[in-house]
This record gives structure tokens, sequence and C-alpha cells, in this order.
């Protein structure tokens, strides 16, 4: 082999690394973004009377950073705000309020260089305030707790730092069964990722 084809090999050599390199780059690092959606609490109008109008959707707002250890996982911790449960009427006011901290493994399976899909599962430290005034009096109550959390979602990539991801997330028995009850809470979310 003369100099000239070692030369042209060693060309080669150097930018199948480097495409290579490339490549795992984009699967791998650390991420951060912020979401926005809607939550539901499926529970959070139960047991209100008649004359007393309840609204049990509200916005969810998050933000979350992670890191993916390669294409197919990673794991990330977020803070979302499940937003307010509130109800009126018959002279009395009531509002439910939930955030907290999730821990999350996440795994993918990409679909291409743009599209993925992926599922979450982990864990929801929550915190609810609630409370309730009518006739001259007022009541509040404050729980925490830690339960699971999972969902699923896509991912599109706009260029190898920026993506936009949508997501489905249940979180459960949020709230506490013998004082402020209990009540699962779904979220459908539009978050942007950024990748660094």
């Amino acid at each position: 082999m003369n100099l000239r084809s070692k030369q042209f090999l060693t060309v080669i050599l150097l930018a199948l690394v480097g495409a290579s390199t490339s490549v795992f780059a984009q699967d791998t690092g650390w991420y951060a973004g912020a979401s926005f959606g809607q939550s539901s609490f499926k529970d959070g109008c139960t047991g209100i009377p008649g004359g007393v109008s309840c609204e049990d959707t509200d916005t969810a707002l998050g933000i979350f950073g992670g890191y993916q250890v390669n294409k197919h996982f990673g794991a990330e911790l977020g803070y979302t705000d499940l937003g307010t449960v509130s109800a009126s009427g018959l002279g009395i006011t009531a509002s439910i309020k939930s955030k907290g901290f999730e821990l999350l493994a996440v795994g993918t399976a990409p679909i291409n260089e743009q599209f993925s899909v992926y599922g979450k599962f982990g864990f929801f430290s929550w915190d609810l305030d609630s409370s309730a005034s009518g006739f001259g009096a007022s009541f509040s109550q404050s729980e925490s707790g830690t339960d699971l959390t999972y969902g699923f979602g896509v991912k599109y990539n706009f260029t190898k730092s920026i993506g936009v991801r949508v997501q489905y997330q249940i979180y459960k028995d949020i709230g506490n069964e013998a004082t402020t009850g209990t009540s699962d809470v779904d979220v459908i979310s539009v978050g942007v990722v950024f990748k660094f």
C-alpha cells in the first residue's frame, strides 16, 4: 500500500470516527426544558353538593432537566404545578392546590433522527394545600406525600439542540384519604427541550 492510499484511508477513518462521535453526542448529554398543559383532577369534584359549581381542570406548568445516558435511557428531575380545583356556591368557596418534584426514569425508542417515542416512570413528591371559607369561618389544611407517576409521549427534534414534546402523564393518589381525599391527576402538555 503506497503513501497516498494510506493517507486516503486515514482520512476516511477519521471522517467515520468524527461522524460516529457526532451521532453518539446527539444521543447523550444534559437537557432542560419547560412544559405547559392542562391538568384534570379525576375525583376533584366528587361529593360536591348540588348548587355548588366545581372546576376540576386547570393549567399545569412544569420545568425539568435530565441526562440522556444513551439513545434508549435517561433520568429526569422536574418540578410541576398541577394547578387548582376550585368550588363555589351556597355561600362557600373552596380550593385545592397541588405541586411537587418528580424523579423519573425515561425510556426512549427513536423512530428516525427527528422523531422518537418515550415512556417515563417514577415518583412524585407532592405538596397539597386546601382551603375553604364561608359563613364567617375559614379552614385550611396542608398535606404532603410521595406517590407514583408515569406517562408517555412523542418528541420531535427541530435541530440537534432544540426539540418539542407532547406528553400524557398520570400522577397517582394526590392527597390524604383521611383529610383532603385523594385523586389521580392527568396532565396533557407540550414542552420545549433544550439539549446541551
